[in-house]
């Protein structure tokens, strides 16, 4: 009897505990937060953080009108008939008619028909400017000899230009059709390409172009150049 007595006092303790420890507990609403960081009174505008001006690290070559950022530029070589032969430092995406403009244009006189002013320029690349008009139109119109240059040569005796690999960058579609294999399509598809890729940095690149394959490019991999 003494046994069952404790029993049922001890299980009557667990019961009671176990019925207080389950009661019901009123929830208090959680205390509205301010977001961090608000200021009362008047709101204030945050004080410009020191830096650097708009224009710096923007340089200007030679006044010549054209501004190249630290980063993302390219350097050129111009010289022939121009105001301001040398190197030029210009921005990245730049054409023919920007380093023209940086070197402070052409000379009075001279014949720009044979320079495309529109080609993206590459970084390290020569632009020359000038010749006789005989020469460069001769240059423009037959697209053989001498299609890979960019103009011919300022002064030089009958203002011939150089036999060399045609440049993917600069030859017009004419010149690329006397390409072996290359018919008026792909020659478009050539100048679609570097015309929304910045042009060509290797002749590698070719092998992107829609229409070259591995054979196709095997053929004119020698015959031209970026």
């Amino acid at each position: 009897m003494v046994a069952l007595v404790v029993v049922l006092v001890v299980a009557g303790v667990f019961a009671a505990q176990h019925f207080w420890t389950g009661r019901t507990q009123p929830v208090r609403a959680p205390d509205v937060v301010r977001e961090a960081g608000a200021v009362s009174g008047p709101e204030r505008e945050p004080a410009p953080s020191p830096g650097p001006p708009a224009d710096a690290g923007r340089a200007q070559d030679g006044g010549g009108g054209a501004a190249a950022g630290s980063a993302g530029a390219i350097v050129v070589d111009v010289s022939g008939e121009v105001r301001r032969p040398g190197i030029h430092r210009l921005p990245a995406g730049s054409r023919v008619a920007d380093a023209l403009r940086a070197a402070g244009g052409a000379e009075p006189g001279t014949d720009l028909d044979g320079l495309n002013r529109a080609r993206f320029l590459m970084d390290g690349e020569q632009v020359m400017v000038g010749g006789p008009a005989t020469a460069a139109g001769a240059g423009g119109a037959g697209g053989g000899a001498g299609s890979g240059s960019v103009a011919a040569g300022p002064g030089g005796a009958g203002g011939a230009v150089g036999v060399g690999p045609v440049g993917l960058n600069s030859a017009s579609a004419a010149q690329l059709e006397e390409l072996p294999g290359v018919g008026p399509v792909l020659a478009q598809h050539i100048i679609d390409y570097r015309t929304e890729h910045g042009g060509f940095r290797s002749v590698d690149e070719l092998r992107e172009v829609n229409g070259i394959g591995d054979r196709r490019f095997a053929d004119l991999q020698d015959l031209v150049r970026p």
